[in-house]
């Protein structure tokens, strides 16, 4: 299996999506999956900007908007994360993961799917200790402050990542487990980035979850981007002689380095996305303490009623009435029309049917807002947009284990340790 992984998406899909292609007229072959390391921005219209944390300079609709109103389709299937450049009120509605547009499948704030033999895991957004312990208590609209805490990663996502027993192929972060650089070419990234020599030598650099994950996952390979630049890793996991091998990428971009394909032994396709049955009885095991306010989750009260192998023999032959496949993409807001401004009428959270429809089948209530769920499901038809001229940009296979030269990158910095702004 060809996979293509990339770094921090910016919303520009088109570019990437004609680079693959580029790649694979060039190579006579067929990429068989894209995936996303986060800052994908999933930006469906105007109103969705104001859930976007990006310096003014780059606040762009960009071209998602295109996918989700159908008028372009992902040329290759996309399984994507969240980083801190997103329309974070658009992933809330897919907490759980679901599909954004047709074909490119979110893996929610935390989550496991499928995709031929292949077993892919992801956590969404980026650390800082102050919001850690917290539950997820931002709604739409979001103030200056949630606009950023929103994104930031929580306990209660990382336990539920914890509790995988099933080995993992690939896990996606957008920002790096911390102390990944001693196990690469840490000089060469110095000397690329200086600014970045203090924080390693402190252990800042990164992301302290991702690292006690990366502990106990092992996945074969682990990708990530966020500070946009290549680094190539190796990690040997104690005496069980199981390595990870890890690779950051940069943004989408001319001269950048953002983009990788790599081959996987695999089954022989077709190849699609499915459900995670071990995954999802996490899910439902763990969702009776779903922590919506600032208050941590109370994982001691809850360890005793939890059994999450209860839970898969209960899911098992509901997934298999399903073959195991998500439920059908529905657009639940207009898409952007460039002819048209919009739309105060929207709500700010719409009750997503994908959404709605795994909880009723993991048997499970609605929590994503404070209001009764009503069970209706309009759907709202697509508005037209003109086509775009694409750009064009040049990439080229990077062995994996590659440290060519990193790129600097011109972009404003504020005084957040966690780099927010990158």
């Amino acid at each position: 299996m060809k996979i293509a992984i990339e770094g921090c998406m910016h919303g520009d899909l088109d570019n990437v999506y004609k680079t693959i292609q580029h790649h694979e007229q060039v190579h006579n072959t067929k990429v068989d999956l894209l995936l996303c390391c986060g800052d994908f921005q999933a930006v469906r219209n105007e109103k969705d900007m104001d859930s976007l944390s990006v310096p003014i300079k780059y606040r762009e609709i960009k071209s998602f908007w295109k996918y989700y109103s159908g008028q372009e389709v992902a040329p290759v299937p996309t399984i994507f994360i969240g980083g801190n450049h997103e329309a974070s009120n658009y992933l809330w509605e897919l907490y759980y993961g679901g599909w954004a547009a047709t074909n490119i499948y979110f893996l929610g704030y935390a989550g496991v799917v499928k995709f031929g033999n292949l077993r892919i895991g992801g956590l969404s957004g980026i650390y800082n200790g102050r919001d850690y312990h917290s539950g997820h208590f931002e709604r739409p609209p979001y103030n200056k402050n949630t606009i950023r805490s929103v994104y930031h990663v929580r306990e209660y996502d990382v336990q539920k990542l914890m509790q995988l027993e099933g080995p993992l192929d690939i896990f996606l972060s957008h920002d790096w487990p911390v102390g990944i650089t001693d196990y690469g070419d840490s000089k060469t990234l110095i000397q690329q980035k200086p600014d970045f020599q203090q924080e390693i030598e402190a252990r800042t650099l990164g992301s302290k979850p991702a690292a006690l994950l990366l502990e106990k996952l092992k996945p074969r390979y682990w990708f990530s981007a966020h500070l946009h630049c290549k680094f190539a890793a190796s990690v040997q996991h104690g005496s069980d002689g199981s390595v990870t091998k890890f690779l950051a990428l940069d943004k989408c971009g001319p001269g950048k380095k953002f983009l990788q394909i790599i081959d996987i032994e695999s089954e022989p396709g077709p190849f699609e996305v499915l459900y995670d049955e071990e995954w999802l009885a996490i899910t439902r095991t763990f969702n009776s303490i779903f922590p919506l306010t600032e208050r941590r989750a109370n994982f001691s009260n809850s360890s005793a009623a939890m059994n999450i192998d209860e839970n898969r023999e209960w899911l098992r032959k509901k997934l298999e009435e399903r073959q195991f496949k998500p439920f059908e993409f529905v657009r639940t807001v207009p898409a952007y029309n460039p002819s048209q401004r919009i739309f105060d009428s929207i709500p700010e959270i719409p009750q997503n049917p994908q959404t709605l429809s795994l909880l009723e089948l993991l048997g499970l209530p609605y929590l994503l807002d404070t209001s009764p769920v009503t069970g209706e499901r309009t759907a709202i038809p697509a508005s037209p947009a003109p086509p775009s001229d694409y750009g064009t940009y040049d990439s080229e296979g990077i062995p994996i284990d590659d440290t060519d030269d990193l790129e600097e990158i011109a972009e404003a910095k504020g005084d957040d340790p966690t780099r927010e702004e990158e």
